[in-house]
């Protein structure tokens, strides 16, 4: 049990929330700008500030992790899951600025549909972080989080194969290509984080 590791520095559990936090702000950025292409630029920024937010602190946890004797578990667990968190705020702060680098105006159904999917992935994620010392809820909330994986999945194949339908500009499939593939890596990262909180949470059950 976590509760026999003592002493151990519980400011980790902190930081962890607060890296999830913001991955579910720029989730919820994301979902604005492909709602409102006319303050893309004003959602872009908001994203990239976010995503700095989030740099810091898994910077402040690498930091720590150096500096502490005794860690609530395992360092290279605790290393992976603050860098795996990360890369999907990384991922949305990517999406963000393709979608100013190529120019979208106007935004396709299937990015709304994922950027919502890719929310409620962040959110579960955050529960799971939240109960990281609770494997039933982590579990759970990581088997919901694969879930919606697979629905993004569906939308993705779907979307792209309509793509290739023909009639289309190659610009614009090149453009909704990228930025389909870029939303559909976020959801396959937070799946990621959902088996490394699933390791952590069974390890020191």
């Amino acid at each position: 049990m976590f509760s026999k590791l003592i002493p151990r520095d519980e400011k980790f559990f902190d930081l962890f929330d607060e890296i999830a936090i913001r991955l579910v702000r720029a989730a919820k950025l994301q979902t604005q700008l492909f709602s409102e292409p006319q303050r893309m630029v004003e959602h872009v920024t908001a994203i990239k500030a976010v995503e700095h937010e989030a740099d810091v602190l898994t910077h402040n946890v690498i930091t720590r992790l150096n500096k502490s004797f005794v860690t609530p578990f395992d360092r290279e667990d605790i290393h992976e899951l603050a860098s795996r968190l990360d890369d999907v705020v990384d991922l949305i702060d990517g999406t963000a600025r393709r979608a100013v680098m190529f120019r979208i105006t106007t935004v396709r159904e299937p990015a709304r549909s994922l950027a919502g999917v890719i929310v409620r992935a962040a959110d579960a994620l955050e529960k799971a972080v939240v109960a990281i010392k609770k494997p039933k809820i982590v579990i759970e909330r990581g088997q919901e989080v694969k879930a919606l994986e697979e629905e993004g999945d569906a939308i993705y194949h779907e979307a792209v194969g309509k793509l290739f339908d023909g009639g289309e500009d190659p610009i614009e499939v090149m453009r909704w290509k990228e930025l389909y593939d870029t939303l559909e890596r976020t959801l396959d990262q937070c799946e990621d984080v959902a088996n490394v909180l699933e390791s952590i949470a069974l390890k020191n059950a």
